[in-house]
C-alpha cells in the first residue's frame, strides 16, 4: 500500500531539513494522537543519526501501545537541492505490528515556484496481512500530518526545529 503527500511548507529548506531530522519535530507532528518515548539510554538525540532507534509508541500521548523503531538512512544520488530521510523501521509490537513492512521516504527541496518555501514530499509504502484494511486509517493520519507540518513549519529554523515535552508515560515493557 502507498500513501503520499506533496505540500509546500512556509519555511526555508534548511529549516525543514533540520526539522525532518529532529525527534522533537516528529513528536510535535504526530501530536496529540501519538507520542513516543525513547528506549535508548540517553533518550532521543537532537538529530537522528543513521541506524535504528527504538521507542515506545504512546496513543493519545499517554497510553503505551507497543514498541516501534525509526531506522534512519540518508540516501544519496539525489538531484541538486533535494535532501531525503528514509525510515524503514515501523511497529515492532502492539496493534500496529500488523503492518509488517515500512518504507517511509521524506524529501525536502526549495519550492520550484520560487516562494522561498520548501517543497515537502513524503511517500510511505507499507505491507502486511491487513495492509489493505489499514490503508484508509493510515491515509487519514497522513492528512493530519500534512496539516501539522503546515502549521508547525513557520516556527522552524535551521538552528532548532522543535521542543516537544518529555513523554508522559513510562516505556512499555516486553518485546
Amino acid at each position: 500500500m502507498i500513501v503520499m503527500l506533496k505540500v509546500v511548507l512556509d519555511c526555508d529548506p534548511d529549516a525543514a531539513w533540520h526539522a525532518l531530522r529532529s525527534p522533537a519535530a516528529l513528536r510535535e507532528v504526530v501530536s496529540p494522537w501519538l507520542d513516543f518515548a525513547s528506549l535508548e539510554a540517553g533518550g532521543f538525540p537532537a538529530q537522528w543519526p543513521e541506524g535504528e532507534h527504538l521507542m515506545t509508541t504512546l496513543a493519545l500521548r499517554t497510553i503505551a501501545v507497543g514498541t516501534s523503531a525509526v531506522d534512519v538512512s540518508y540516501p544519496g544520488g539525489l538531484p541538486d537541492g533535494v535532501r531525503m530521510l528514509r525510515d524503514t523501521g515501523g511497529m515492532r509490537s502492539g496493534p500496529g505490528a500488523i503492518i509488517r513492512s515500512w518504507d517511509h521516504r521524506m524529501a525536502v527541496s526549495p519550492d520550484p515556484a520560487g516562494s522561498g518555501g520548501t517543497l515537502y514530499r513524503d511517500r510511505l509504502r507499507f505491507g502486511g496481512p491487513l495492509a489493505a484494511a489499514s490503508w484508509y486509517p493510515v491515509w487519514l493520519f497522513w492528512q493530519w500530518r500534512a496539516a501539522r507540518l503546515r502549521q508547525l513549519a513557520p516556527t522552524w529554523s535551521a538552528e532548532g526545529a522543535a521542543t516537544a515535552p518529555p513523554a508522559t508515560a513510562p516505556p512499555a515493557s516486553g518485546p
